[in-house]
């Protein structure tokens, strides 16, 4: 994994815990529902843009790209302001279906956040056609720095003047539109906006090409997002029908939204196995070698359920001891039981990713649109039918947690069909015991463990992780061959 993902990673979490140390677990949750109803469409749009771009910069001549660039730019200024003034729109209607009216402001300031961020995201895409990929990471560490340091600080400046803890997140999307315009300014002074002239797609052709990848980002952002949201409105219910006002719900939000953030590690670190994946598989289905291809899916597949499990076995077996070093007591109080079970139902969240990815790669994204939007589906169902007649309390943490990963089991069992019938295999059969054995073994052991507490729970950490893979070396799923499977693999995405 690069670098860049490792300080990613890390930023998103200082940002998160800083947020949750200013705003308390009721802010917290508030300022958590209001950024995943837009990341719905920020996160599609930051992904569409930056593909769209760098395909339309990238094929156009040396001499052309500036003229491309323009035409293109042109284009996502007009979707900037349509979406961003859609969005702003609709941000009372976001409030009522999540029964949540007192965020609908800091919505409201998340339309301009999406107004600067689809103007930004073009630029970095055209860094990205251009080959310039070092200043495209620098100016995506700089982008994320920025929104730290502009959530962190307006959190905090509208907290410490008096502010109640809903200014607070008001602070907070403040300082995230002050990071948003500053990193398009900067941005524009790196990149320009291309110059005068014909080359470039059309705008319809331009249109079509980024279409399927708005849908599919657009339904990816709504399967992360499904439980929280469905959370949020069912425990306001739950909490008006005890006698509670709707802002209770921040509460129980904001403790699931810090379990995610736990449970969501092995998608974003498998992920750098799809990256690899997904060119050498595309090149032996091009080249119609199908054992070969069978052969990348099975050792590719059979790598991301190992991965997987390694980060499983720590986040399903010490969610307490984790919860409490990094959120609070008060946090691992709500959610504890919730992140046990979410933890292994995100495991297969992991693997899910690694197949749409290999779909794609074999000329199957119409399958990867169908399976991923039957997964959301699956989680508003499950959440709908396991979640929606409990009590107001810790329960519905635990009733979402098992309904998510129900349903997220659910379509990658489905998705693992479609690989396998479409790229002739997907996992063996003795690797999926072996792994289930090893991570059997692995919570036993931090069951056994005495409770860690402080930094004690990075040790505890380590050795459930680590015998984790012991078990798989001694059950004989790990040895030398691992090795060279590995560096043929990255190999070949080198050549």
């Amino acid at each position: 994994m690069s670098a860049a993902k490792v300080y990613f990673i890390l930023v998103g979490l200082v940002q998160q815990v800083a947020l949750k140390a200013v705003l308390g677990l009721e802010g917290y949750g508030a300022l958590a529902s209001a950024l995943a109803a837009a990341s719905i469409v920020y996160n599609p749009v930051v992904g569409a843009s930056i593909q769209g771009v760098s395909h339309a910069v990238a094929t156009a001549s040396e001499a052309g790209r500036g003229s491309a660039l323009r035409r293109v730019l042109r284009v996502h200024l007009v979707l900037a302001v349509v979406i961003g003034a859609g969005f702003l729109l609709l941000a009372p209607l976001v409030g009522l279906l999540t029964s949540a009216a007192h965020i609908v402001p800091s919505l409201e300031l998340a339309s301009l956040v999406l107004l600067a961020y689809g103007l930004y995201a073009p630029l970095v895409g055209a860094l990205n056609g251009q080959t310039r990929f070092g200043m495209q990471a620098a100016l995506d560490a700089l982008a994320a720095t920025l929104r730290t340091a502009g959530l962190i600080g307006g959190a905090a400046w509208l907290v410490r003047s008096g502010g109640s803890g809903v200014r607070g997140v008001e602070g907070a999307m403040l300082g995230f539109v002050g990071s948003s315009v500053l990193i398009l300014l900067v941005a524009l002074g790196r990149v320009g906006i291309g110059s005068a002239g014909s080359a470039g797609p059309s705008v319809r052709a331009y249109l079509r090409y980024i279409a399927p990848i708005l849908l599919g980002q657009v339904l990816l952002n709504l399967l992360f997002q499904a439980d929280q949201l469905l959370l949020r409105r069912m425990a306001a219910d739950a909490a008006l029908a005890a006698g509670l006002g709707s802002t209770a719900a921040d509460r129980l939000v904001g403790a699931y939204r810090a379990i995610q953030l736990f449970c969501f590690l092995p998608y974003q670190l498998v992920l750098s196995v799809s990256i690899v994946l997904f060119p050498v598989v595309a090149r032996a289905h091009r080249a119609g070698e199908r054992e070969q291809l069978a052969g990348y899916v099975r050792q590719g597949m059979r790598i991301s359920l190992l991965m997987s499990g390694l980060f499983v076995s720590v986040t399903a077996g010490l969610p307490g001891p984790l919860l409490t070093l990094v959120f609070g007591a008060d946090t691992a109080e709500l959610a504890t039981g919730a992140m046990r079970v979410l933890a292994l139902g995100h495991g297969t969240l992991a693997l899910f990713g690694v197949l749409t990815a290999i779909l794609n790669s074999v000329e199957q994204p119409r399958l990867g649109l169908v399976v991923t939007a039957l997964a959301f589906g699956f989680v508003v169902a499950a959440c709908l039918l396991g979640v929606r007649s409990s009590a107001f309390g810790s329960q519905m943490l635990v009733r979402t947690a098992l309904a998510t990963s129900v349903a997220l089991a659910s379509a990658t069992l489905i998705a693992m069909l479609l690989v396998r019938r479409t790229a002739g295999a997907v996992l063996g059969a003795a690797s999926v015991l072996r792994a289930l054995a090893a991570l059997g073994v692995a919570l036993g052991v931090a069951a056994l463990l005495p409770r860690p507490s402080g930094l004690l729970t990075l040790i505890a950490s380590g050795a459930v992780a680590g015998s984790y893979a012991l078990s798989l070396v001694l059950l004989g799923e790990l040895g030398r061959a691992d090795y060279a499977h590995v560096r043929r693999l990255f190999g070949k995405r080198a050549s």
